[in-house]
């Protein structure tokens, strides 16, 4: 086995023969740690964030949405489409609505839906996207659809000009009825316009694997659409105790209380 020699080069001011001068040309270089003596370490992690902004000020970062008051997240785009023979489904949630109160809080004004679009077919795999036809599906009629047996029917009616100057003049009927062979289910949208002449009818099959698909999506963006989920981000570890002495009428201490 051959030796290592390693060799130091002084600068010609630190080269001197006698031993002091030796000795203090030592002290240039630490002395090795002992043996049981820990090491020192450094850990960097790698959530940024949660350190102090003045610690990375200098740091560049990317800039990057945040969850702080103000700030709006990107819109995002989901859906799921059913494609047949005759015709096309696409649902597409539409989120609730809020309004703000005096005292800074908000308020849902009108809760979320789903929105179910019908395309006829003109050709194979083509639809005429031109001529859909939509219907609003609440969160009541979600639950029905959910609830339905694989042998069972059901039958929405729409008016969307009930209670205005229109009312009556267009209809909008949502049928859902059993396949003969227990496959699925049918869907039926039937709408008469007499705003714009229009009386039409799409139809098309949809099989219980998709009608779970269908089935699951509502039971997911229910909570959502009702609002839950933004009440639930606004809660805090004190609020529970003010909700409940600011509102007597809460009564929720007094119900478990009993």
């Amino acid at each position: 086995m051959s030796n290592l020699h390693l060799q130091l080069h002084s600068p010609p001011s630190l080269l001197s023969s006698s031993s002091s001068s030796f000795s203090s040309s030592l002290k240039l270089f630490p002395k090795p740690l002992p043996f049981n003596t820990p090491k020192p370490f450094s850990l960097r992690c790698r959530h940024s964030d949660l350190f102090d902004q003045n610690t990375l000020a200098s740091t560049p970062r990317p800039v990057r949405p945040t969850a702080s008051v103000g700030a709006l997240p990107p819109r995002v785009y989901v859906g799921y489409s059913i494609y047949k023979g005759k015709a096309a489904l696409t649902l597409t949630p539409r989120p609730p609505e809020f309004v703000p109160l005096e005292s800074g809080a908000y308020k849902i004004s009108k809760e979320g839906y789903v929105l179910l679009q019908f395309a006829p077919a003109v050709g194979t795999r083509q639809y005429d996207w031109n001529r859909k036809q939509v219907f609003s599906l609440s969160v009541g009629e979600m639950g029905s659809l959910i609830s339905l047996g694989a042998r069972e029917s059901c039958e929405f009616f729409h008016d969307p000009f009930k209670g205005k100057s229109d009312e009556g003049k267009v209809r909008k009927i949502l049928k859902l009825e059993p396949l003969p062979d227990g496959s699925g289910h049918f869907f039926n949208l039937s709408v008469q316009n007499r705003l714009v002449n229009v009386d039409e009818s799409i139809f098309m099959p949809v099989t219980k694997a998709e009608f779970a698909v269908l089935n699951s999506t509502f039971n997911f963006i229910m909570p959502y659409l009702l609002g839950w989920h933004t009440f639930a981000n606004s809660i805090k570890p004190e609020d529970n105790g003010e909700m409940n002495s600011a509102n007597p009428r809460y009564g929720g201490d007094y119900e478990w209380n009993r």
